[in-house]
């Protein structure tokens, strides 16, 4: 019988079978960073599917059982991206969004492109899919605000419009409210970010989805764990957390990681 109270920690299993042996409506919050389908060629992971049609088959699949477990009102941010190989994406956003509430569609400005190709555009962004399961969503802007420089707060503040200039000057402080397009860095071979997998995302990405859409002792999924950081940047920010992943190689990985952080070795 499951806890009352679920406890932190990894799954080893497949996402869709531990998804369905949660309580329903138990998680505020499912980050998902799943296979894109044929992107990372050398990846059995990211090749394991006939075609595009069983993939999507599997997509829908996969949601159905992380809408069932958020609670009303809760987020599940899905990322994936777009290119010449990518494309499927466009019809899994589709299908997605047909089937259940669109949220929103965050742009993910990587800051340095990737795959460099003589016949386009590098491409240099990514997209962070957000559906909601129906019922009152929680969010909280203010903890995703991106800080002002000193110039522009001195600018703004000379603004003749705004009458109560201490107001104006608190909101200047505090930082301009997050747009859907967040320029976050991606990590590159040689950061110290790094830990060993070929998709991994930055801890700032991750820190800003759970801060502004989940309180602290809330429960927050990540259906594909990968190397941890949905689970260390959770842990750090006092909610509690289950990383679901199949790969044994990469629970591993993300054990370790967990082991170190709370032990101090290294920096979150």
């Amino acid at each position: 019988m499951m806890p009352s109270v679920i406890q932190s920690q990894i799954i080893h299993g497949d996402c869709v079978e531990e998804m369905n042996h949660l309580p329903e409506d138990c998680v505020r919050l499912v980050i998902a960073d799943p296979p894109y389908y044929k992107v990372l060629l050398g990846e059995d992971w990211d090749n394991s599917w006939w075609d595009e049609d069983e993939y999507l088959a599997w997509t829908l699949e996969w949601m159905n059982a992380a809408m069932r477990i958020l609670v009303p009102g809760g987020l599940l941010y899905c990322f994936g991206q777009l290119g010449k190989r990518e494309h499927v994406m466009l019809h899994l956003m589709s299908q997605a969004a047909s089937q259940f509430e669109f949220h929103d569609l965050i742009i993910w400005d990587r800051v340095v492109g990737y795959n460099d190709r003589r016949d386009s555009f590098t491409p240099a962004y990514e997209m962070i899919l957000v559906l909601r399961k129906t019922g009152e969503v929680y969010f909280d802007k203010s903890a995703v605000r991106e800080p002002y420089d000193k110039a522009t707060i001195a600018l703004y503040a000379k603004d003749k419009r705004y009458k109560d200039q201490a107001a104006r000057m608190k909101h200047l402080q505090r930082g301009k409210y997050a747009t859907n397009l967040w320029r976050v860095p991606s990590l590159k071979g040689a950061s110290k970010e790094k830990v060993g997998h070929p998709s991994q995302k930055p801890k700032d990405l991750i820190e800003r989805i759970i801060n502004s859409s989940s309180q602290p002792g809330d429960l927050v999924v990540d259906p594909f764990l990968g190397s941890g950081t949905t689970a260390v940047i959770a842990e750090k920010l006092n909610r509690r957390w289950i990383g679901i992943e199949k790969s044994e190689e990469y629970v591993e990985l993300a054990s370790c990681r967990l082991h170190k952080e709370a032990k101090g070795a290294v920096k979150i």
